[in-house]
C-alpha cells in the first residue's frame, strides 16, 4: 500500500489506513485457500447441467461470509418469468445502526462452461498458481469478487473500521446464464436489499497495476435469423447456378451489417465519439491478442469503438460441418447475432433497428426472418456523487496510483433493473480482471497483485463511508 497524494486523512486516519493495509495483507494466503476452494465447485447455471453444483456453490459462499462474522446469511431464490425457479443466490446482512448508511456488495458464485478443455494449460476447475497468477475457470469472473468482498470484510471487522455501517452482501447464482430470475429476485426481495451505495464486483482494472471505475457500459440485443431457399435438399450439381444456397445467401445477409471499413452499417443504432480516455491501438492489439496482419474495425478513437458505439458479432451459426458435407444445395441457414448498443439508446429501439434492417434486405427472394431474442439497457454514470468520489480516492490510495474512469464494451443488463428500483442508490461498478484475465475463455486467471489491492481498496471505501456517515 502506498500513500495517495491526494488521500483525504479527515474522514480515515493514516493509522486505519496502516491497519487495514497489514490485515489484508496477512490475509492474503487465506483468501487465496478459499478462492482455491471455490473455484474447485463446477457451478455451470445452465439448464441441462447438475444444478447441484450451484447449490454447493451457494453453500460455500455462505459459510464464508458467516465465518466472517456474519449472522443474518439466507439462501434465497425467486421464480422466473417463464415459470422456473431461479438457482440459490447468498443473501447476507448486518444492519445499520441509526443515522448511518447501508452498503450493498454484489458479486456472482456461477461461472462459464469452460469449453474445449484442450485448450487450458491447466485443469479449469483446479485453481493453478503461476507466478503472479491464479489459473482457473471463475478465479476471476466472478469468484475473485466474492473474495473481495469477504477480504475486505474480514478486515474491517478486525479493525473495527465501519462501526455502524449497514453491509448487505448479495452473491447472485445465475448471472452467467442471463439472471433469468434477477428482476423477479429484486422485486420479491426489495426491501431486503435496499441501499444508498450498490457495489457491484463484476468488473475490471485499466491494466495491471493501474485501477479503474467503470463508468460506462453498453447496452445489448440479440437475434436469431433464418435464410431459407427450398423447401427441401437438392442435389447441387443438377441444380446449382440458379440456385444459391442457403449459407451462401447468410453470408450476404451478415455482410450487410458493416461497411467496408468495419462501422457498423445499421439505420438507427446511435454512434457515439465522447470518450476522453486515449485507449492506444498498440495496448488493444496487445490485449486482445490481435493478429500483426489483421487491421482493425471501424473509425475514429479506439475508446469509442469499445465503448461507445454499437458493434455486432455473428456468435453462431447452424451450417452442415466440413466433415459431413456432401454435394447438396442447403435449402435454411440459421444464425445468431448479438448486438452492443452505445450507451444512452434503448436497447429496444435498437431491436427494432435490427429487425428492420433485416425485413429491408432482398437475397433474390428468399425468405428472411429475425427475431430479437435478448435486450438490456446500457449503464452511465459520472464521478459526481459522494460514493464515486470515495471509491476513486480508495482506488487510488489501495494502488498508490491515479485511477482511470472508464467504459466497458460489454454488457450488465441487471444493472437497470438495481437503477429502476432502487433510484436514489449510488451504483458503483468495480473489479479485479485485467486486460489478459481471459474471463469466458480458456486459461481464465487472477492477478495476485491487484487482487489485494482491489480487497483493501473496498476496505477503505466502506471505512470512509461510514466515517463520512459519523461526521455528519
Amino acid at each position: 500500500m502506498t500513500d495517495s497524494p491526494n488521500a483525504d486523512f479527515a474522514s480515515v486516519t493514516a493509522e486505519t489506513i496502516q491497519r487495514l493495509s497489514d490485515l489484508v495483507d496477512a490475509d492474503a494466503e487465506r483468501r487465496i485457500s478459499d478462492l482455491t476452494h471455490l473455484v474447485a465447485i463446477p457451478s455451470i447455471a445452465w439448464d441441462g447441467l447438475d444444478p447441484a453444483h450451484v447449490e454447493a456453490s451457494a453453500h460455500a459462499v455462505a459459510e464464508l461470509l458467516r465465518e466472517a462474522g456474519l449472522e443474518d446469511v439466507q439462501l434465497l431464490n425467486a421464480i422466473a418469468e417463464d415459470g422456473t425457479q431461479g438457482r440459490s443466490a447468498v443473501v447476507a446482512r448486518r444492519a445499520a445502526a441509526p443515522g448511518m448508511p447501508t452498503v450493498l456488495m454484489y458479486a456472482h458464485h456461477d461461472v462459464q462452461p469452460v469449453g474445449d478443455e484442450a485448450l487450458w494449460d491447466t485443469p479449469p476447475f483446479e485453481a493453478t498458481r503461476r507466478g503472479d497468477r491464479l489459473f482457473g475457470r471463475g478465479a476471476a469472473d466472478d469468484k475473485a469478487g466474492i473474495m473481495v468482498h469477504v477480504g475486505a470484510l474480514r478486515a474491517i471487522t478486525e479493525a473495527t473500521a465501519a462501526q455502524g455501517l449497514g453491509l448487505i452482501y448479495f452473491i447472485e447464482g445465475e448471472e452467467e446464464a442471463g439472471s433469468p430470475s434477477f428482476r423477479a429476485f429484486l422485486e420479491k426481495y426489495q426491501e431486503l436489499l435496499r441501499a444508498d451505495v450498490i457495489i457491484v464486483a463484476d468488473s475490471g482494472n485499466w491494466k495491471i497495476g493501474v485501477p479503474a471505475l467503470t463508468t460506462s457500459l453498453r447496452g445489448m440485443t440479440a437475434g436469431e435469423f433464418e435464410v431459407r431457399v427450398l423447401d427441401h435438399a437438392v442435389h447441387s450439381g443438377m441444380y446449382g447456378g440458379p440456385v444459391l444456397d442457403a449459407p451462401t445467401l447468410a453470408a450476404r445477409l451478415v455482410a450487410t451489417l458493416h461497411d467496408a471499413e468495419g462501422n457498423v452499417a445499421v439505420k438507427g443504432l446511435l454512434q457515439q465519439e465522447v470518450s476522453q480516455v486515449e485507449y492506444p491501438e498498440e495496448t488493444l492489439r496487445a490485449d486482445a491478442g490481435i493478429l500483426d496482419s489483421v487491421r482493425l474495425a471501424g473509425s475514429g478513437p479506439v475508446a469509442d469503438r469499445l465503448w461507445n458505439k454499437p458493434a455486432i458479432s455473428l456468435i453462431g451459426m447452424d451450417i452442415t460441418s466440413v466433415a459431413l458435407s456432401s454435394n447438396t444445395i442447403a435449402p435454411v441457414c440459421r444464425g445468431k447475432v448479438s448486438v452492443r448498443v452505445a450507451p444512452g439508446q434503448d436497447p429496444q429501439d435498437a431491436a427494432r433497428a435490427m429487425e428492420e434492417h433485416f425485413a429491408a434486405q432482398d437475397l433474390l427472394g428468399a425468405e428472411v426472418t429475425y427475431r430479437t431474442t435478448e435486450a438490456g439497457a446500457s449503464f452511465r454514470s459520472d464521478l459526481s456523487g459522494s460514493a464515486a468520489q470515495a471509491e476513486m480516492w480508495a482506488l487510488e490510495t489501495a494502488w498508490g496510483t491515479t485511477p482511470v474512469s472508464m467504459g466497458i464494451g460489454g454488457s450488465i443488463p441487471f444493472i437497470a433493473d438495481l437503477t429502476e428500483l432502487y433510484p436514489s442508490a449510488q451504483i458503483l461498478i468495480t473489479g479485479v480482471e485485467d486486460p489478459d484475465s481471459r474471463a469466458h475463455s480458456a486459461n481464465e486467471s487472477l492477478h495476485l497483485g491487484d487482487f489485494d489491492h482491489a480487497v483493501l481498496a473496498e476496505a477503505l471505501l466502506l471505512a470512509r463511508l461510514a466515517a463520512e456517515a459519523r461526521q455528519g
